[in-house]
């Protein structure tokens, strides 16, 4: 299974593909906002953890386009660019904000990705989105090479 990335648009054939906002909830506030949220990017250690506590979910369940494994996506700046494949380019744009579209796949599953850090601060688990800077095609296994963005580093934010 691959996924082709498509300049400035996103994932080929995703409902969430295209310049302007597409998510349901942002299209209901301004529809002409750029679409921060190409690319939806998800750690395989989220999927093992959920496992941990009930929740067993399949590459691609919850809305990812791309699953990454021993990468840290949430502790990646803002602008990072991450080089996938052969071609394949993606910025960084934010977090993926949890909401209740994982309760109704699962319910209690929107709670389950979220945490809080050693300061009591909210940790958003549900992964990163991106806009795609090179298309390209994108395969299981395709190496990532993570290029940071000049300091000093933006810490990720809802996007």
């Amino acid at each position: 299974m691959w996924i082709t990335l498509l300049p400035g648009l996103g994932v080929e054939g995703d409902a969430h593909a295209g310049t302007t906002v597409q998510h349901r909830s942002r299209v209901a506030r301004d529809t002409a906002k750029p679409n921060l949220r190409q690319v939806h990017l998800l750690h395989r250690e989220l999927l093992l953890e959920l496992e941990t506590k009930g929740f067993l979910i399949g590459p691609g369940q919850i809305g990812e386009n791309i699953l990454t494994l021993g990468l840290d996506l949430l502790g990646l700046p803002t602008d990072t660019v991450l080089r996938i494949g052969d071609a394949a380019q993606v910025r960084v744009t934010g977090l993926r904000n949890p909401c209740v579209q994982l309760d109704r796949f699962k319910p209690g599953l929107m709670a389950a990705t979220l945490g809080r850090d050693a300061s009591g601060g909210l940790v958003r688990k549900a992964g990163i989105m991106a806009i795609v800077l090179q298309g390209g095609v994108v395969r299981p296994g395709d190496p990532i090479v993570v290029v940071l963005p000049p300091e000093p580093h933006r810490h990720l934010l809802p996007v």
